[in-house]
């Protein structure tokens, strides 16, 4: 399972509405003990991402399921809002940004990254 974005989905992504603000939901299942390397990630994220206007809207531990199928459980669910998708795309190609995207990676064994709007 891919757990980082390739460029063709950055394409996809970037063809839909580039200039509306949207909010990423992160669904995130982590290795063993990826939990503290994943922490370290949130810690860069929060250094390198406000002049993109990147902001986390909340970021918490799973606990058990009250209602959900087999494996749908995540270890964290991390929520930020970008501006546009541009924001978030120019971001993800920055090289300061990217200096700490190892800990992401190295954290994760899955993750699902939703990109949302505001309803109504």
């Amino acid at each position: 399972m891919a757990i980082d974005p390739t460029g063709a989905d950055m394409k996809v992504f970037l063809a839909e509405s580039p200039d509306e603000p949207v909010t990423m939901l992160n669904l995130l299942r982590f290795v063993e003990g990826g939990r503290a390397t994943y922490d370290e990630y949130i810690a860069h994220f929060r250094r390198t991402t406000a002049r993109f206007g990147a902001e986390v809207v909340y970021y918490g531990y799973g606990r058990a399921p009250v209602v959900a199928e087999a494996g749908q459980d995540w270890d964290a669910v991390l929520l930020v809002r970008y501006p546009s998708r541009r924001a978030f795309s120019e971001m993800v190609r920055d090289p300061e940004y990217q200096t700490g995207t190892h800990l992401r990676s190295e954290a994760l064994v899955e993750a699902v990254l939703q990109p949302t709007v505001a309803a109504g």
